[in-house]
């Protein structure tokens, strides 16, 4: 007789199996269905749905891992070390180059969602942006006047907005990247400095 827990690993190994199958098809075809999960990741639609109760559950799965992702990298980019606006150009090109192999699920990253869960979604990078923030704000190399939340939002909402830009084709991802860098540091500078500029 199988004892639980490896009744559990076998369960958790088949979770992964059908998580990493669907981070890699819906990579390529967003729009693919449970059923073509279930064969990428060899099981069947109701091993499928017995991780994942419904196609919107598995989203949130994906985007989850692929945030996850994103966040490991950001963790690499040595974001603690150096000036605080190198750090953060540093942070952001790690996290662009990680989400840039996932360009389809970077859509269903940016599909609509309740606040909390939008909050709840891009908390992992939210503070990691937020934690060189604040040392950029202690250090005098970020404006201390507006609340850290608005610049963490800011900073995420110009990284989705060029993100469209280069989607859309309206921008090459070069120039784009180039002027978010160039925003980002503009809008985060010091008063003082910023008036200089």
């Amino acid at each position: 007789m199988t004892s639980p827990p490896r009744r559990r690993a076998d369960a958790e190994r088949s979770r992964t199996a059908v998580l990493d199958a669907a981070v890699r098809l819906l990579g390529e075809r967003p729009d693919a269905g449970m059923a073509a999960v279930a064969t990428a990741a060899g099981v069947t639609r109701q091993t499928v749905y017995a991780h994942f109760s419904s196609r919107d559950d598995l989203l949130t799965a994906v985007v989850e891992r692929v945030t996850e992702t994103v966040a490991e990298a950001m963790d690499a980019a040595d974001a603690d070390e150096g000036p605080a606006p190198d750090a953060l150009l540093r942070l952001l090109d790690a996290a662009w180059r990680t989400a840039g192999a996932y360009p389809a699920l970077a859509r269903l990253g940016a599909r609509p969602a309740p606040p909390e869960e939008d909050r709840s979604r891009h908390r992992p990078i939210a503070d990691r942006i937020a934690r060189v923030l604040r040392r950029g704000r202690d250090g005098g190399e970020f404006d201390p006047v507006p609340a850290l939340s608005w610049q963490v939002a800011a900073v995420i909402a110009l990284s989705h907005a060029t993100a469209e830009e280069i989607g859309a084709g309206r921008m090459p991802a070069a120039d784009a990247t180039a002027a978010l860098h160039s925003g980002l540091l503009r809008l985060l500078a010091p008063a003082t400095a910023a008036r200089e500029s």
